[in-house]
């Protein structure tokens, strides 16, 4: 039990941090880098910037069909992505993003 206190004292420490990663990714690697729960979140966060900036490379690179359907489609599901790791950082959860989460870069 008292893994699984330090665990809850560790996601209510970092919620917020947690939270911050899909905006700023890099935050938690600054504030709370030993927090396991914050760097999952980092982690998850540093996955959707490069998963935004891949989409939107091969947005500009193809004309017309990048521009109007690659780029826009591709920013809206980072968006919603984004929005559905905010909400598991609030919950507290450490569920991975749909298709890009499965991946891991930080440790």
């Amino acid at each position: 039990m008292i893994i699984i206190d330090a665990e809850k004292a560790d996601i209510e420490k970092n919620r917020g941090i947690a939270i911050v990663a899909y905006i700023i990714f890099f935050v938690p690697l600054l504030a709370a880098r030993d927090s396991k729960f914050a760097m999952y979140h980092a982690n998850q966060g540093l996955l959707l910037f490069l998963a935004a900036v891949a989409i939107n490379i091969v947005g500009a690179i193809i004309p017309i069909l990048g521009w109007l359907i690659i780029s826009p489609l591709g920013n809206l599901a980072v968006l919603v992505f984004a929005i559905i790791g905010i909400m598991n950082a609030a919950k507290g959860e450490q569920k991975p993003l749909p298709f890009i989460g499965g991946f891991q870069i930080l440790k």
